[in-house]
């Protein structure tokens, strides 16, 4: 089965598993996530986000988002879902999905990243999102 990201330098895959692409600023060392393109680019050094941390608050996404720019389910193939923030320590505060049951997730709990088949292509490309759990 084929795979790719939803976007390209958004996250990839190690040997430790998979890490977000953010950037550190050259000049006053902010950490941000996505890395920047264009031209502000060049401001910031590419950097592996931590693939751990705690989460930071989260809601339930009810109605399928407005098509551009979400691309996911259809309209009658929809499933509420869960979204949070995840604060990964010394680095930067990111959103994303969140792999659990809103009635299990409390504020400060531990999660890690991994990543989720969020669509399939008609040739049958898998196009994989990153994603948050909570650890065991």
């Amino acid at each position: 089965m084929k795979r790719r990201h939803i976007a390209p330098d958004l996250f990839e895959e190690t040997s430790a598993g998979p890490r977000l692409v953010g950037g550190r600023n050259k000049t006053d060392g902010r950490v941000v996530f996505p890395l920047p393109g264009g031209s502000e680019r060049e401001l910031y050094e590419r950097m592996l986000l931590g693939s751990k941390g705690t989460l930071w608050g989260w809601t339930v996404q009810r109605f399928r988002p407005g098509s551009p720019p979400y691309a996911g389910a259809g309209k009658d193939d929809f499933r509420p879902f869960v979204v949070g923030f995840l604060s990964i320590p010394d680095e930067v505060i990111v959103e994303g999905y969140i792999e659990a049951e809103p009635d299990t997730l409390r504020v400060g709990q531990p999660m890690e990243l991994t990543t989720r088949v969020f669509s399939t292509n008609a040739d049958g490309t898998e196009v994989t999102i990153y994603a948050f759990r909570p650890t065991i």
